[in-house]
């Protein structure tokens, strides 16, 4: 998964980290695990981390306050246990799972789940359809059926034919009374991150009083003060953008960009993450509701700053579905995006900072 570099000496901010509420379509994980990461390389005795597994992916949590850490590890733990029992579709005993009991009746979700479906319904509509969460069906289709480090990354063929999946017009959703046709499986993994990334920073920030910074799988969101930063005079949390996974601390294994976002959230959506074979087909994640099947693989990654980590997330996402027409779409809408195509090229729009002439790199994403 190539990039372009930006090296240490460019840490300049996106001109827009936040944006109006239209930030993501006229009226789209899951990006790549640590692609968008905390920059660890230099100083930052002022800070504290942590960092473990859950929801599938790396979680990395960063605060101002070393005092504030061990209790922001516990809120955010704590939050993170309640999306997975109540968003999991992998889970058996998961409240989104219980959903398809219901054949077309009405239902009567927690106050947690139909924020989450909320969150992915509002997806759906800025970005006319491109995110969509009535794709569960056709993700099972396609053999994402089970917790990823449990997908077989070789399998034999998949008769998996062009399908146009139920509709997110077709869930409805009024306070916490869901209805939705009979048949139809919700997968809340394109947005479901992003928005317990924000909902979480937002709930440590103001319980602690301190800046905070969550990561769940390179999808960022901060809240309250950010830090200061020599690197940068304006200050915020130094951020490296890259194709190549890794850990913060690890010098990069490729060309990245070093960013500084204050406020709102950063998010990376990737066709070369979360991938698989099944015959000679290599499939990913991110799939085109018209067609039910993987998008085009016409980015390798697509990362996107808005005025949160959902609505970056979901601009980032619907940017894979759109292909070459994203360049346009994102400029429209002046959200900072870096989108990397697939043989290295990098493009950005809207003030992301400029960068050195394209060149490719040797290091593909494993």
């Amino acid at each position: 998964m190539p990039h372009t570099a930006a090296g240490p000496d460019r840490t300049t901010a996106p001109d827009r980290t936040t944006a109006p509420d239209r930030t993501v379509g006229p009226d789209r994980t899951v990006g790549p695990d640590r692609t968008t990461a905390p920059d660890r390389t230099t100083d930052a005795s002022d800070q504290a981390d942590a960092r473990w597994q859950a929801l599938g992916t790396l979680v990395h949590l960063v605060v101002t306050d070393p005092h504030c850490l061990n209790e922001a590890r516990h809120l955010l733990a704590a939050d993170l246990e309640q999306v997975d029992a109540t968003c999991s579709r992998f889970r058996a005993d998961s409240e989104i799972r219980a959903l398809r009991t219901a054949h077309g009746r009405p239902v009567r979700l927690s106050p947690l789940l139909a924020e989450a479906i909320t969150a992915a319904l509002r997806a759906a509509r800025l970005t006319d359809g491109d995110v969509d969460p009535t794709v569960g069906a056709a993700m099972s289709a396609v053999g994402y059926d089970r917790d990823f480090d449990r997908v077989p990354r070789i399998g034999p063929p998949l008769v998996v034919t062009t399908r146009t999946v139920p509709g997110w017009r077709e869930v409805h959703l009024e306070g916490r009374s869901l209805t939705m046709p009979e048949g139809v499986q919700l997968d809340l993994g394109a947005t479901a991150k992003a928005w317990a990334a924000d909902r979480s920073a937002a709930r440590i920030s103001s319980q602690l009083g301190c800046g905070v910074l969550v990561s769940l799988g390179g999808d960022i969101a901060v809240a309250g003060p950010p830090p200061e930063a020599p690197q940068a005079p304006e200050g915020g949390w130094r951020v490296r953008v890259q194709d190549v996974t890794g850990a913060p601390e690890d010098p990069p294994g490729g060309p990245y960009a070093l960013i500084a976002i204050r406020a709102g959230g950063l998010a990376t959506s990737s066709t070369a993450a979360r991938r698989w074979q099944r015959g000679g087909d290599v499939l990913h994640h991110i799939l085109d509701p018209r067609t039910g099947r993987p998008a085009e693989p016409v980015w390798r990654t697509v990362s996107v700053a808005a005025d949160s980590c959902a609505d970056a997330n979901a601009a980032s996402t619907a940017a894979i579905i759109r292909g070459r027409d994203a360049l346009g779409w994102l400029a429209k809408l002046g959200l900072p995006a870096r989108l990397v195509d697939a043989i290295g090229v990098v493009f950005t729009v809207a003030g992301w900072p400029d960068e050195p002439v394209p060149v490719l790199s040797e290091i593909t994403q494993k």
